[in-house]
């Protein structure tokens, strides 16, 4: 297979994308068409298929095709792969930072609305006052609370 050229449709095909995928990568300078024919269509080499490959993983960790496209300057540049190594490990570490920070922001909301089981379970009715600061409330007058607790129901 080494040699062999693979059509546009059979490209999309071993991956289950449409031919407007490929030729989308192709403009994003993700894969190249070696040449074209005398009818002009698109020929690419089976080198193609092993980036496809890498643009399949790739996108299934989340990556953007921004950074895939990364991904294969740095190949180009570093053939030996220890720049992509290190991209990749970098975005890992990103990822999991950005994960981490949700996580404490949904424990925080969790406290919250922890707090507010508790306040809602100590009150009388759905309108009573919904702070600890009732008893000292410029409002005190119309408060629902303060009336319970003056007795006038």
């Amino acid at each position: 297979m080494t040699d062999q050229l693979l059509k546009i449709g059979e490209l999309a095909s071993l991956f289950g994308v449409t031919a407007r995928t490929i030729r989308y990568y192709e403009e994003l300078g993700l894969i190249e068409a070696s040449n074209r024919t005398e009818g002009l269509h698109r020929r690419y080499p089976a080198d193609v298929v092993i980036r496809l490959k890498r643009i399949e993983e790739l996108k299934s960790l989340g990556l953007t095709l921004g950074q895939i496209r990364e991904f294969f300057v740095l190949y180009a540049e570093d053939p030996s792969g220890e720049r992509c190594r290190l991209l990749l490990l970098q975005i890992y570490e990103d990822q999991e930072e950005e994960e981490m920070a949700k996580i404490r922001e949904a424990q925080q909301h969790i406290a919250q609305i922890e707090e507010n089981i508790v306040a809602t379970k100590e009150k009388k009715t759905f309108f009573s006052c919904p702070g600890e600061e009732c008893e000292d409330c410029d409002l005190n007058t119309f408060c629902l609370d303060s009336m319970y607790n003056r007795g006038e129901e």
